[in-house]
């Protein structure tokens, strides 16, 4: 084998190991940090080189084209900073109260959440237009969000894509997530090493999960609120979030809030599908908060009204 297919061989296998080592990084809660991923990365690099070397007779930098090895140098230097100067503290859970779900006339997908921990909106919540939504908490997997979109847009069942998600995942034990697709069918997940109490709840369009609540009687009085409440999709959303904040919420407290809708070409201009974005990063009453802005919102960018017309109680627009 020549020189130019070892090095081949050698960068397929290290961007497949790359890939591997980086896939499940997201907001902590794994049993690798990011320095150790790093480093059992720069290790196999360096073992593979050596033996394929040894194999070939020759040294390491012979094995290696001049651009191969200018472009580890280049990247060996700012990983190793990483490396050592990692941080040693562990980012905070996401433990929350929250709910997926959709609209089956309108074909609105939304999440809403609330919980005491700053800016959870950049964190939990993600959805695709006519694919599906997905909500990561407790020790949030950031990766769960766009992985499990794409698993439901290649046509797995959002029970299927979390399977797939936390298979593989060594944080899983500690992690919560929902899903819920375009077609109205929810799944979620609750790790077991979750922090009391934690739970969901699954009911027609919609589910309800948190963790390290008051309680059961939270997602009791959510599922309850978004059943029972007229409206828009936006509305019983975050009425659910209300009631289930009236029935103990989160045991911490109260922090941030965030509610995202996604309709195709509902976005603004009609040139995206983000309908309803809002986000409370920091407020002493941020439920309250986020309502005042929807309110606000709905103003300034009401709904597509020739879209509305086309809608009855019985059939979704197409």
């Amino acid at each position: 084998m020549t020189w130019a297919q070892q090095n081949q061989l050698f960068v397929k296998e290290s961007n497949r190991r790359c890939e591997h080592s980086l896939k499940f990084l997201g907001t902590g809660g794994g049993t690798r940090t990011h320095g150790q991923e790093i480093k059992s990365l720069l290790l196999y690099q360096l073992s593979y080189a050596g033996s394929q070397a040894k194999v070939l007779k020759v040294s390491v930098l012979k094995l290696w084209s001049r651009s191969m090895l200018f472009r580890f140098l280049s990247s060996i230097i700012p990983l190793s900073i990483t490396l050592f100067a990692e941080s040693r503290t562990v980012p905070p859970p996401v433990s929350t109260f929250s709910i997926v779900a959709r609209d089956a006339i309108t074909e609105e997908i939304g999440i809403a959440v609330q919980s005491k921990f700053i800016a959870v909106g950049s964190v939990v919540p993600y959805a695709k237009a006519e694919i599906g939504a997905v909500a990561s908490q407790a020790w949030g997997n950031v990766q769960y969000g766009p992985v499990g979109i794409k698993l439901m847009s290649l046509g797995k069942t959002p029970s299927q894509s979390i399977d797939l998600l936390t298979k593989n995942d060594p944080g899983r034990a500690h992690r919560q997530v929902a899903l819920i697709s375009n077609l109205g069918n929810p799944a979620n997940y609750t790790g077991s090493e979750c922090l009391p109490w934690a739970g969901a709840k699954i009911g027609n369009n919609f589910s309800v999960q948190g963790n390290l609540l008051t309680g059961p009687e939270v997602l009791e009085a959510m599922a309850l609120s978004f059943q029972k409440t007229k409206g828009f999709l936006g509305e019983r959303m975050i009425q659910a979030l209300r009631d289930g904040q009236k029935a103990g919420g989160d045991k911490r407290g109260r922090q941030s809030a965030s509610l995202l809708i996604v309709r195709k070409n509902w976005g603004y201009g009609g040139l995206n599908d983000r309908f309803r974005d809002l986000r409370v990063d920091d407020h002493v009453e941020p439920i309250e908060e986020l309502d005042r802005i929807y309110k606000l919102h709905q103003k300034v960018f009401p709904r597509p009204i020739h879209n509305e017309k086309k809608t009855n109680k019985t059939s979704p627009i197409k």
